[in-house]
């Protein structure tokens, strides 16, 4: 019997792993809101922000507008204004782009997410827009909230 045990075990370590554990593991993460700043790109008008959301909630987000604070490279408040990031299915990541216009790239600072000015799912108010929000940036401008 030890001997099958053995022969077993290397066998096991061939089985897939359940459904949940390989999605955590996939870097998406369950029951949150990713708000990632992915890009940011001087153009005529302004400065162009791309952001990459993954909406990792069970639920679809029907509309998800966020009231945001631009500060400078010194901290200060540059500009308050609404980013409608629109619908945001779950599970699927976007992308989303939003100019700024009469300002470069180089002289924003910061990207405040004040918090969310209208938020609705399942067919009225919620949450899901700030719980579990997780705000990241791969650019040089900070995003914080």
């Amino acid at each position: 019997m030890l001997r099958t045990l053995r022969m077993s075990l290397p066998l096991l370590a061939l089985l897939p792993l359940p459904l949940a554990a390989q999605t955590a593991d996939a870097g998406d993460p369950v029951d949150t809101l990713s708000i990632e700043l992915n890009t940011t790109k001087s153009v005529e008008q302004g400065c162009q922000l791309s952001f990459l959301i993954r909406n990792g909630h069970e639920t679809d987000i029907d509309s998800a507008i966020y009231e945001t604070v631009l500060l400078d490279t010194n901290g200060q408040v540059d500009r308050l204004t609404l980013f409608d990031f629109g619908e945001l299915p779950a599970e699927r990541p976007r992308v989303r782009q939003f100019v700024v216009p009469g300002t470069g790239c180089d002289g924003l600072g910061q990207i405040l997410i004040n918090g969310a000015s209208r938020c609705e799912a399942a067919g009225g108010e919620s949450d899901l827009c700030t719980k579990g929000l997780d705000l990241k940036s791969r650019s040089d401008v900070e995003v914080i909230g």
